[in-house]
C-alpha cells in the first residue's frame, strides 16, 4: 500500500528534475532576460513571446523526457502491475502544463506537442511494466 501512495509523489520529483535538468540546458544555450529568470512575468511573456524556436523546443524535450521518466519510476514503484500511478502523473503535469499555455503566449505547435508529449507516461509505464515480468 506504501508503494502505491509513493508512486505518484516519487514520479512527479523524477519528472520535475528531468525537466529542470533540460530547461537549464536550454537556458545555457538561449538565454532568458535578467527579469524572466527573477520571475518578472511581463519579462517571461515578452520572451516567450520572442524566443526562438528551439529555445522553446528544449521545454518540449524536458517535457518528453519528464513524461517517460515520471511514467517509469511511478510505475516501477508502485509495483502493481497496473499504469494508474503514471496516468496521474500525466495528468497532474498535462494540467501544468496547460496552465503555463495559457499563462504565457505560447504558438500553437507548442500547445500541440506540449499536450501530445505527456502520452508518453505509457511508454515509461509500459517499459517499467515489461521489465517487471521479464525479472
Amino acid at each position: 500500500m506504501l508503494r502505491k501512495i509513493l508512486a505518484v509523489p516519487a514520479g512527479l520529483i523524477a519528472g520535475i528534475i528531468c525537466i529542470t535538468v533540460i530547461e537549464k540546458i536550454g537556458h545555457q544555450l538561449y538565454p532568458p532576460p535578467a527579469g524572466a529568470a527573477s520571475g518578472d512575468m511581463v519579462a517571461m511573456k515578452d520572451y516567450v513571446a520572442h524566443a526562438p524556436f528551439m529555445a522553446l523546443f528544449f521545454v518540449i524535450i524536458g517535457y518528453a523526457l519528464a513524461a517517460f521518466v515520471s511514467g517509469f519510476t511511478a510505475s516501477k514503484i508502485s509495483n502493481n502491475g497496473k499504469h494508474t500511478a503514471a496516468v496521474i502523473c500525466g495528468i497532474v503535469f498535462l494540467l501544468i502544463t496547460i496552465y503555463m499555455m495559457v499563462s504565457l503566449p505560447t504558438p500553437i505547435w507548442f500547445w500541440i506537442l506540449g499536450i501530445l508529449v505527456w502520452g508518453l507516461v505509457f511508454a515509461g509505464s509500459k517499459l517499467a511494466l515489461k521489465n517487471k515480468r521479464h525479472l
